[in-house]
């Protein structure tokens, strides 16, 4: 019943849709069982499943959908009345007058009155009551103790807060430094030396032991230091908790502590405040809501109370439009909701929970796995020669213990004592290079396991792309393109605008083209002419109207502002970053606010907020006196918002030859519709956010002095209903804008030497999969012609596998969209036990750190990562500058080869000792070294003369560098 045809102009229900529409009358005219069903149903999934709205409309729909349209509400109030009592409840709200104005209609009589029909009328009269939403009185029944407007009684509260606890994050486990120290003596290598050291002292080689035991010490004092800055405790954590909120309990509202909430409360939120625990709304105006602490998203997320359907009960924290979580920000608008969680059972404290039980697993580094087997095999050598020594001894007839000394030096030269010793201060080498490169590293065996690592997974947003959007592109109704250089530079000064001329973007054989196009090209063609090249910005009077026009609805139909600070000269934006985007935009093409409001005189006197229903933001200017772009008595109507429902409430476009705004414009066509619908998909898949731009005018008594003061129309109330000039409709469209978060400078280079280097790099992010995708394109990570990196995957399908099932995906995605928290340790998870080394590239939000944590290699990002990120990370880059990671790399496999060259340099000398005793045990002769010999050479002179050859070498290397 839902199907439909058509560009976004005029899309409408298909045929075989509209048959189902009329059998589902017919049925339910007829058949009580069916009644039934239908009854059982939720109002909004039948809003969803009937599209009455598609039939309608006053163009496009034909009578017959009409006819069906009225037949259908007429049942459905007819049949249930309690559940279906207000027609509103079954009409996409902004089409509501659409349907208002066909009730009216003398079709509706007729309809009515119809004693044949596939759909008969009903008696009864439509009511006017609105049903709140059907979630509402189940939220309400789960916590029956709760009035909504009343809140919960005081008495209550003791009792729920002893059952549920208190609501606050858990305090970080403390580091034992006890367990620390028995961890650190209790290794292999270690006890090795303890062993040996026991044995000498047993021989009273009292020197020996000594020099032993303070190799052991050392490496003791060494391993511990860095353990305990490894478990530095997770303090930033409880700087994340809400320290008041604002709560209705026996109907009188009062500020209380957070900690106090329990869940059941009815807490009030405001612009501005830090929500105190996870609530579900029930009241909201104009709500936006900052997320990136939880999904790492800057774009605040635009809240309702409308129930959400999925296939799965784990839905990404990002679709849950109905919900508010601790610890994110309003950023606009009011809301009121009931707590459903609190303490650790909110996203930020299971986040908490994952970050504490993450630091208490320890992955051993490539090295160290290496250096642990290699233990072993010493140690399996070393019993071996002992034992050979003394038998060969036995079979000389010599003294027996004397036989064990001498095989407890040739055990003693097996083992690389100054091993342990000669690897930090190497990783500490590698550390201070790294630091010169804006990387710190917080664990010294982080610098070795970066060079080892086979995978990198990296965040989106702040990481590979530069975390703020800019208007990457302008299309108008001449066909002009307008491509904006340095588009994020809040700077008005910086980048150009460059223009692709409408004659050559209509010759271009990759410019989709599905409207009907005329062509006259028997004349000469000048390729010259239409070569793309910047406009004049310093003379705004020489754009087209349609630039001039589409600049001043990007500046009016905002609320964001760029200041400049006269000290230090920099410009700081302040509002939601996508209209910061256009206000650049407009800036950097000469025409600003400050342009409309002070050199023409341009006042706001009305505006329609942007709300998740409409899709739609409107505002009216007022000119006093008049300019030269509009009289005295007329106002300019600015409207932006998705081109789909935009264009929908236009009636014409600006035409290519008009000489001002209030030229007569050409009236909408199906072509032009195509036309627009071509260019909207074109952005859209280079992962542009497309906004409409439209106009109209309208007459200066169309606001009221009442109307005129007020700047915002509350969520719940339709200024048609009040001003019939104010609705957004009867417009002019001007062109498209696409908007993107880039990618930063320098990124696409390190990935390909990421890739050569034979690292795979994935992405993982919470935005869109079209628009990850997009990014992850230009970026060279997805490649749709390369079998392994072709394969993009939702959240959503991640959480319908098992483990073991995503460990076995082939090929294995190279992006994920949509991700929480879970998705992201599901992943490193399945990625370690495929055998890879994961390097997991984040820091913008909090819930990127169980990831980190968990990752072989955690990096976070110094400037825009949050405080707990750096701290469960294992390197931070300073400069938030992925290209750190390629000589961060190339340092850790600087590194690791540095310590494989030092261990085969103190095996073979270690095996001339062992050689050497061998040889003289077997041939009778008096052994040359003693214990104490081969402890000096080991320890000292090995390592002194490696060092200074190691050094000699960096030597060498930086000076021809």
């Amino acid at each position: 019943m839902g199907h439909t045809e058509g560009h976004l102009l005029k899309k409408k229900t298909t045929a075989a849709a509209d048959m189902a529409f009329f059998l589902f009358g017919d049925f339910l005219e007829e058949v009580i069982e069916f009644r039934v069903v239908v009854s059982e149903l939720d109002v909004s999934d039948l809003r969803r499943q009937l599209k009455i709205h598609y039939r309608c409309q006053p163009t496009s729909s034909t009578k017959e959908q009409k006819r069906g349209a009225i037949a259908m509400i007429l049942l459905l109030t007819r049949f249930f009345p309690n559940q279906f009592s207000d027609w509103r409840d079954l009409i996409k709200e902004s089409e509501q007058g659409d349907m208002d104005r066909l009730l009216k209609s003398s079709l509706y009589a007729e309809v009515s009155n119809a004693e044949k029909s596939k759909m008969p009328r009903a008696p009864e009269v439509l009511g006017i009551a609105l049903l709140p939403p059907p979630q509402a009185p189940e939220l309400l029944c789960m916590f029956s103790k709760t009035d909504k407007d009343r809140g919960l009684s005081e008495d209550l509260v003791p009792a729920l807060r002893e059952h549920y606890g208190t609501n606050g994050l858990p305090a970080p486990p403390r580091p034992n430094p006890f367990k620390m120290l028995w961890e650190q003596l209790t290794d292999f290598m270690v006890l090795i030396l303890i062993a040996a050291a026991i044995i000498e002292a047993a021989e009273k080689e009292y020197n020996s032991m000594i020099v032993l035991l303070v190799v052991v010490v050392l490496n003791t004092i060494i391993g511990f230091s860095q353990e305990w800055k490894a478990s530095k405790t997770l303090n930033a954590l409880m700087n994340l908790s809400v320290p008041q909120a604002v709560v209705i309990r026996d109907g009188q509202q009062k500020y209380i502590e957070s900690e106090e909430l329990v869940p059941g409360d009815l807490v009030v939120l405001e612009e501005g405040d830090a929500v105190p625990a996870d609530i579900r709304l029930i009241e909201v105006s104009q709500l936006g809501v900052v997320e990136g602490i939880l999904t790492g998203e800057s774009v605040p997320a635009q809240k309702n109370i409308h129930a959400i359907k999925s296939k799965t009960r784990k839905i990404p924290i990002g679709d849950c439009k109905g919900n508010a979580f601790m610890s994110t920000t309003i950023a606009r608008g009011r809301a009121k909701g009931i707590v459903v969680r609190t303490g650790v059972q909110t996203e930020i404290g299971k986040i908490s929970t994952a970050i504490h039980s993450g630091s208490k697993r320890k992955v051993k580094t490539p090295i160290q796995r290496k250096l642990s087997k290699l233990g072993i095999y010493l140690v399996i050598l070393a019993i071996f020669l002992c034992a050979l020594v003394v038998v060969i001894g036995v079979i000389w007839k010599k003294d027996a213990r004397q036989m064990v000394n001498i095989g407890l030096s040739l055990a003693v030269s097996v083992i690389p004592e100054g091993l342990v010793a000669v690897t930090t201060v190497t990783m500490a080498l590698g550390v201070r290079r790294m630091a010169a490169n804006q990387c710190i590293v917080r664990t010294l065996p982080a610098v070795e396991s970066l060079g080892s690592v086979t995978v990198i997974c990296s965040d989106k947003t702040g990481t590979l792309t530069e975390g703020k959007m800019g208007t990457s592109e302008l299309w108008t109704t001449d066909n002009s393109l307008y491509k904006f250089t340095e588009s994020t530079s809040v700077n008005p000064n910086d980048g150009q605008i460059i223009r692709e001329h409408e004659d050559l973007r209509r010759r271009m054989i990759h410019v989709r083209h599905t409207a009907n196009a005329s062509s006259n090209d028997q004349h000469e063609i000048n390729y010259a002419a239409m070569r793309p090249k910047p406009i004049d910005t310093e003379h705004p009077e020489g754009y087209t109207k349609q630039l001039y026009s589409a600049f001043m609805v990007s500046s009016l139909c905002n609320n964001s502002a760029i200041r400049k600070n006269e000290e230090t000269g920099e410009f700081k934006s302040i509002g939601d970053p996508t209209e910061i985007a256009l206000t650049v935009a407009a800036q950097k093409g000469g025409l600003g606010r400050d342009y409309w409001s002070q050199n023409l005189g341009f006042k706001k006197v009305y505006e329609q907020a942007f709300d998740s229903e409409r899709k739609l933001m409107s505002s009216v200017y007022h000119a006093e006196g008049g300019n030269h772009i509009l009289d005295n008595d007329k106002m300019f109507f600015a409207c932006k918002g998705a081109p789909e429902e935009l264009l929908r409430k236009c009636s014409h476009y600006m035409k290519k030859d008009a000489e001002s705004i209030t030229d007569q414009s050409t009236e909408m066509t199906d072509d032009f519709a195509s036309q627009v619908y071509d260019e909207n998909v074109r952005m859209a898949s280079q992962g542009l956010r497309v906004l409409g731009l439209a106009f109209k005018i309208i007459s200066a008594d169309s606001v009221s002095s009442s109307e005129g003061g007020q700047n915002e129309t509350p969520g719940d109330e339709e200024p048609s209903n009040k001003n019939p000039n104010l609705e957004e409709s009867g417009m002019i469209f001007i062109g498209l804008v696409g908007l993107i978060d880039p990618p930063k400078q320098g990124v696409k280079e390190a990935v390909e030497t990421c890739q050569r280097a034979g690292i795979h790099v994935m992405m993982i992010t919470g935005d869109h999969i079209e628009t990850a995708t997009a990014i992850a394109s230009q970026l060279g990570i997805f490649k749709g012609d390369v079998p392994g990196m072709s394969r993009a995957i939702l959240g959503r399908e991640l959480d319908l596998l098992s483990d073991d099932a995503i460990i076995e995906l082939d090929p294995f995605p190279s992006v994920f969209a949509r991700v929480s928290p879970d998705n992201k340790l599901s992943i490193v998870r399945a990625l370690q036990q495929r055998g890879e080394l994961v390097a997991m590239v984040a820091g913008d939000g909090v819930n990127d750190a169980p990831a980190i944590k968990r990752a072989d290699v955690g990096v976070a990002m110094g400037q825009a990562g949050t405080e707990i990120t750096k701290q469960a990370a294992d390197i931070v880059l300073v400069n938030d500058n992925f290209t750190s990671i390629v000589d961060a790399v190339k340092e850790g496999r600087h590194v690791f080869d540095n310590i494989l060259k030092f261990i085969v340099y103190l095996l073979s000398c270690n095996g001339a000792e062992i050689f050497l005793m061998l040889i003289c045990t077997i041939a009778n002769i008096e052994v040359p070294l003693t214990v104490m010999m081969i402890l000096w050479a080991n320890i000292i002179g090995n390592n002194i003369d490696f060092f200074l050859t190691f050094s000699f070498i960096n030597l060498f290397i930086n000076l021809h560098s």
